[in-house]
């Protein structure tokens, strides 16, 4: 790749926030680990809580194990993001909330996509509807969006039963893989204008957009984003990255 000056790198990202305004979606669909900010927070989330003491040494080693399974490929990205949700069960969701925003400041808030963070606010100044769904907890990510214009109550994450302040070991939603567009489907129940994804995980959300938005893509979407003339956008921090 060549090398682009940085007011060049600045003209992409006003091109593309420029595209998406001048359509004016009605509603909006955001994933939200590689597509609002770099990290995985999820992964993150999972160590750095077992770190500090959110679970029992036993259940640390156990779903350390998992994960390592997981990695593997012997369980299903479905499966290990929902065991990473329910593994808390007995906690309060309280202290759940004080450690994600502990986290999230900490840990992701410095490195949020500066242009997707200006895209959603301008969206939402112009009264689209804004959605963020992502497989990672409901805690993580009610606390991530916040500075994303996206209201709380439209989040749709990993969620567990929670019954007198408390998580109980019942997964009530997972959105992952096709459970993105399931989620899409039974509680937005409308057309959707936009979405924005970054993975293979994303797809079949995206597949339901009017217009599907590949930002920051893996390999294996970029091909797919490429292959049916979506829109593929790098923000400025990973074009910054790797010097193009």
């Amino acid at each position: 790749m060549n090398n682009l000056p940085s007011t060049d790198r600045r003209s992409l990202s006003s091109e593309f926030l420029k595209t998406v305004l001048d359509s004016k979606p009605r509603i909006a669909v955001f994933d939200c680990d590689g597509t609002l900010w770099p990290n995985n927070s999820g992964e993150q989330f999972f160590y750095w809580s077992m770190e500090h003491g959110a679970v029992s040494a036993d259940m640390m080693a156990k779903m350390k194990q998992r994960y390592e399974d997981y990695r593997e490929g012997n369980v299903s990205e479905e499966d290990m993001c929902g065991e990473m949700t329910t593994m808390y069960a007995g906690v309060t969701v309280a202290d759940m909330e004080k450690a994600a925003v502990k986290f999230f400041h900490e840990y992701v808030r410095p490195h949020y996509f500066a242009e997707m963070r200006e895209l959603t606010n301008s969206l939402a100044k112009q009264g689209c509807e804004l959605w963020a769904v992502s497989s990672t907890n409901e805690w993580v990510i009610r606390e991530g969006i916040r500075d994303f214009g996206i209201p709380a109550q439209n989040v749709l994450a990993g969620t567990a039963e929670c019954t007198a302040g408390t998580v109980r070991e019942k997964l009530t939603r997972m959105p992952s893989g096709e459970g993105k567009a399931v989620a899409i489907r039974d509680v937005i129940a409308r057309p959707v204008d936009a979405v924005f994804g970054n993975s293979i995980h994303d797809l079949a959300m995206l597949r339901l957009a009017k217009q599907p938005y590949a930002v920051n893509p893996n390999f294996d979407l970029e091909i797919i984003a490429k292959k049916n003339n979506w829109p593929v956008y790098w923000p400025e921090a990973t074009r910054a990255a790797v010097g193009s």
